[in-house]
């Protein structure tokens, strides 16, 4: 028989840097345009295996999206037609 591959060897998939790590960067509910890069194309906020947040940082960032939601800045959906 052929020998079997190790699974403990398995390559793990990198972890993507932050965005918010490139720089000084405010984090506020009136900077959609960086809250639009925490949303999918679905407008939902995305997970933190697609951004590379940390987990307090994706706390914060889900918070200012859920504010800038609530003033009219960013939708909640797409438009269903």
């Amino acid at each position: 028989m052929a020998e079997r591959k190790e699974y403990d060897k398995r390559k793990q998939p990198r972890k993507k840097p932050s965005k918010l790590l490139e720089g000084d960067v405010d984090i506020n509910y009136k900077n959609v345009e960086l809250l639009q890069n925490f949303i999918t194309e679905r407008k939902k906020i995305a997970p933190r295996r697609m951004t590379g947040n940390s987990a307090s940082q994706q706390r914060i960032i889900s918070r200012e999206i859920k504010k800038a939601r609530h003033m009219a800045l960013l939708p909640y959906t797409v438009n269903h037609k």
